[in-house]
């Protein structure tokens, strides 16, 4: 039996996907977690075959789950999933060690491929994102919101939303204060004046929804 720990911020969300595993012969969620910390909690205290991340939860997100989860267990797949289209985090999750992406709207028997896909070693991407990940490497001109730790670019993909910085720092269980200082350090890394020119950048390379 294939053991399968869920981690995302909404109940229901997870509720979902309990049942999509439970109709899926071999396949089980042992464990559940609410956040980063929790999800990182649960991989130590279970034997999980397989780890579903969502990428934004409160406090510590995904991503960062993501590079202290594959840090203790390499081998551990991850999975991860998002609301945001595969263009905003696909190639970033990849290169972080992720066994593949998926949108929250995917159809069950998508999630049931991805997860086959990620135990037998391989990495379960969409045809468009495979596309990306080619010409990424035939273009050696690397993106300025590369540049960004995994924080710092959620911080500008929120901004890119409309969010303000009090909201941005409610969704990430961060301070205001804390919010406006990784919004210097984008302006900094990728040498912007304001926020209208972040959110224009963001627009133009699709890093909205």
């Amino acid at each position: 039996m294939i053991r399968v720990l869920i981690a995302d911020d909404h109940a229901v969300v997870r509720q979902g996907l309990k049942q999509i595993l439970s109709d899926t012969p071999g396949i089980e969620a042992v464990a559940e977690a609410a956040d980063g910390h929790e999800a990182l909690e649960k991989v130590r205290a279970n034997n999980v075959d397989l780890v579903i991340l969502d990428i934004t939860m409160p406090g510590k997100s995904g991503l960062e789950a993501l590079t202290e989860i594959k840090r203790e267990r390499p081998q551990l797949p991850v999975l991860m999933l998002s609301v945001h289209g595969e263009e905003h985090y696909g190639m970033r999750v990849l290169r972080a060690g992720a066994s593949g992406y998926l949108t929250k709207n995917s159809a069950p028997e998508e999630l049931v491929s991805a997860i086959k896909k990620a135990l037998s070693g391989g990495k379960y991407v969409s045809s468009a994102l495979a596309e990306k990940m080619a010409a990424g490497l035939a273009n050696s001109d690397t993106p300025l919101h590369e540049r960004l730790s995994d924080r710092e670019y959620q911080v500008l993909c929120l901004m890119a939303s409309g969010k303000m910085i009090k909201e941005i720092a409610e969704q990430m269980s961060l301070s205001v204060k804390t919010i406006s200082t990784y919004r210097s350090r984008i302006l900094g890394k990728m040498g912007k004046h304001n926020s209208a020119e972040l959110i224009h950048y963001a627009i133009q390379h699709g890093l909205v929804n």
